[in-house]
């Protein structure tokens, strides 16, 4: 089939016009019903994204063999580069792509890499896991943006939406969470999987949910209107659509296939991944002060007030993200199988799930929650929500702390009280993280939507960059210990993180007032 014609197929160009951004903004009820088709595109990518995340640690040391402080750097590394190209993938789809074609040619890379490490996952790890790095960096930030151009500026509605879209996020995080490392475990489906393809099928369902999400996409776009257009279409007197500066495109598609190599040999050497941690930051922040100089004084503001909260999410990420580095092999080495005493259930599946489980259940709830407290007038602003994130999260470490004081045997602790910890740290995550995603497109000016959701993104690459940090110095105490000695070096771990994240909480809120001004009209 010519290309031409299985673009047109993808994004045809009679649809472009089909409702106008007024018209889907002018929606009647609690949600727009063009949400709907972005919720499932993205709960089959994040089934992708976290059955792939699930993976990693565990894979790596055992089946790559790798010491547990080296596995630790690793996963930190790979997921830095994923969210930090998320800020480049926003830039393009800002200024070149748009976030349909930025969408699309994301999940196609994801679909590579995840074949390529169902074919042999020990031979081609490294290379399949680049081509998803830079697949998700076109991905990741432009659905998002496209939920926020889905409400008017200053509908209170917004928040609510946000958190019905982090639910789906969750539930295709749970599915994958917990399926993918089960079957590579041999957890499921030992029956009908050959031992020696268990991993190969678990990253293999990974390309198959990923392909659902993109035909979810291609297949419910035409209710989008105008959202998510190349920034190149332009629109002729006679209503027909054309395109300037194709070759543009062109650019970007051969940049990003040739850029692998160089990704590879960044992620498997951590080393690289120090250099381009150190240039990324200021670079973008470099960009971002410039791109002030073309804005009002009150945009600038707004823009100071985004970074407070950029700023303070790479601390609440680094924390957080422990579930995918040190927290996994705590939950391998030194966690009961058990639920509530009767239900057996897969120690790293538990670790990789439950959070997205309880996010399900209680994201709907937290922002009816905070739609009722707006009516009463009750509703805590914004930043006093992210300071009550990070106490949340401080509680979940301290009960993480405190399996030590539940062990079941020698050194293997209780999977419920480990489960209570998921609870609190969830409640920390509901106020922030969907709020976040929705402050940034409040705080951002319309022709930097892309940029600041990015930013945000690329702040979450520095949480996974530092949280592998931590994790590795906790791991480098555990080289060659039994499992009292790995539990106590790891929960005493948690214990300083616990403490960390309180002291975070508080000063957010005691900085809140000034914050608050910098926002101006946004809540």
């Amino acid at each position: 089939m010519p290309l031409r014609r299985l673009v047109f197929i993808i994004f045809p160009t009679h649809l472009y016009t089909m409702q106008t951004l007024e018209a889907i903004q002018d929606f009647k009820g609690k949600y727009p019903k063009q949400i709907w088709s972005l919720f499932f595109s993205e709960m089959w990518e994040r089934f992708c994204f976290y059955g792939m995340r699930g993976m990693l640690t565990f894979f790596m040391v055992d089946q790559l063999f790798m010491k547990e402080d080296v596995a630790n750097l690793q996963y930190g590394a790979t997921q830095a580069f994923v969210y930090a190209f998320t800020f480049i993938g926003g830039l393009f789809a800002d200024k070149i792509l748009g976030f349909r074609k930025s969408l699309f040619w994301g999940g196609m890379l994801m679909i590579a890499g995840s074949l390529i490490l169902a074919t042999d996952p020990h031979k081609f790890f490294f290379l399949g896991i680049s081509f998803t790095v830079i697949g998700t960096g076109f991905f990741k930030p432009n659905i998002s943006t496209m939920v926020g151009q889905l409400y008017k500026q200053g509908d209170s509605r917004r928040d609510a939406g946000f958190s019905l879209f982090y639910a789906g996020i969750n539930i295709g995080a749970l599915l994958g969470g917990y399926t993918c490392v089960a079957i590579g475990k041999r957890q499921m489906f030992a029956s009908v999987i050959p031992e020696h393809l268990s991993w190969n099928v678990a990253f293999g369902l990974a390309a198959i949910v990923m392909t659902i999400s993109l035909l979810t996409f291609v297949f419910s776009q035409r209710n989008l209107g105008p959202i998510g257009l190349s920034p190149l279409l332009i629109k002729n007197v006679d209503g027909t659509v054309t395109k300037s500066k194709k070759w543009y495109e062109y650019l970007v598609y051969i940049g990003s296939l040739a850029v692998i190599p160089i990704i590879m040999t960044m992620v498997s050497k951590t080393q690289y991944t120090d250099w381009f941690m150190y240039i990324i930051g200021p670079a973008t922040l470099l960009y971002l002060f410039f791109e002030m100089t073309r804005h009002t004084k009150q945009e600038v503001k707004k823009l100071i007030a985004a970074l407070v909260f950029i700023i303070f999410s790479i601390l609440f990420w680094a924390f957080f993200e422990q579930s995918g580095g040190s927290l996994s092999l705590f939950a391998a080495n030194n966690l009961d199988n058990k639920l509530l005493g009767m239900i057996t259930l897969d120690p790293n599946g538990v670790n990789n799930s439950v959070n997205s489980l309880f996010v399900i259940i209680f994201a709907p709830l937290v922002g009816l929650l905070w739609l009722a407290l707006a009516k009463r007038k009750l509703e805590p602003n914004t930043v006093v929500k992210f300071g009550l994130a990070f106490l949340f999260l401080g509680l979940g470490f301290y009960t993480f702390f405190g399996t030590r004081f539940f062990q079941l045997a020698t050194g293997i602790v209780s999977l419920d009280v480990f489960t209570l910890a998921y609870l609190f740290v969830t409640f920390g995550e509901l106020c922030l993280s969907p709020i976040g995603l929705s402050i940034m497109t409040k705080l951002s000016p319309a022709r930097l939507q892309g940029v600041m959701m990015g930013m945000w993104f690329l702040a979450s690459a520095y949480g996974q960059y530092v949280a592998g940090l931590l994790g590795a110095g906790m791991a480098r105490a555990n080289e060659n210990a039994g499992l009292v000695e790995k539990l106590m070096t790891y929960t005493e771990g948690y214990k300083q993180l616990g403490l960390y994240a309180v002291i975070a909480g508080v000063i957010l809120i005691v900085i809140s007032p000034v914050v608050r001004k910098l926002m101006q009209d946004v809540k």
